[in-house]
């Protein structure tokens, strides 16, 4: 089973941005990133990491042991789990991770209700032991704001894929982690209870295009790209694509 709708073998296994704020200033960016792909479906849950050490973990889909010796690792402190939706393999293991370090959890969208209330129903359906229900301490919003040791990273309401997905972005940065809306040539599903695919579509040219064809993204799965490349290669959201397509 793929959340894409086309599958991709890559991994990322770690990611310093070079690019701080436009204009390709060679300045050191404000923060680093490892991501570490998690569960059978090969999930990138990113560790956001300060340079004081505290972190932030995106979409801890599973495997927690994993996600936390790799922050160790990384010497990173995790006080945040800031999670895009709620499918079982971005936030199944949200819960232990909160156990084992007392970090909130923020994200996503409270429609999102409908997808973490059947995490451990997925996990059984496909043979996923260890995924947990998830019951955030925050719901965000559009335009919510996401704080990491005085950072501050920016959240888009990009529903389509789930009714509730969001997307988390620094601006400075240039980077987003962007769940499972959009992936390097391609899209999410929308074939999912309470998906649509031109939720989806809306979202993406609504939310996430004016954000800079310079910003890069982590996905959910597969390799990372930028916008501006989507806008010109995906076979789903490109600006040729849509052209043609009538609304």
């Amino acid at each position: 089973m793929s959340f894409a709708r086309s599958t991709h073998s890559h991994k990322v296994s770690f990611l310093v941005d070079k690019r701080y704020q436009k204009g390709m200033s060679q300045t050191p960016p404000p923060f680093q990133v490892k991501v570490v792909p998690v569960t059978p479906f090969q999930q990138n849950c990113s560790i956001i990491r300060a340079p004081s050490g505290v972190a932030a973990v995106v979409d801890p889909g599973g495997e927690p042991e994993k996600i936390l010796k790799a922050a160790e690792e990384f010497d990173a402190r995790i006080e945040k789990i800031w999670l895009t939706h709620g499918h079982l393999d971005h936030a199944g293991g949200a819960e232990a991770i909160k156990r084992a370090t007392g970090a909130s959890i923020e994200g996503p969208h409270k429609e999102e209700i409908f997808w973490l209330e059947k995490i451990e129903e997925s996990a059984r359906k496909y043979g996923m032991p260890g995924g947990e229900n998830c019951m955030p301490d925050r719901w965000l919003d559009e335009g919510d704001v996401l704080t990491l040791d005085g950072l501050e990273f920016k959240t888009a309401f990009t529903p389509g894929h789930t009714p509730g997905h969001v997307v988390i972005y620094h601006e400075g940065a240039r980077i987003a982690f962007v769940g499972d809306v959009i992936f390097a040539g391609s899209v999410g599903r929308t074939d999912f209870p309470r998906g649509d695919q031109q939720t989806l579509i809306d979202s993406i040219i609504s939310k996430l295009w004016p954000l800079g064809d310079d910003m890069q993204f982590v996905p959910g799965h597969g390799p990372m790209s930028t916008f501006g490349k989507e806008r010109q290669t995906n076979p789903f959201v490109s600006d040729a694509v849509l052209a043609r397509t009538p609304r």
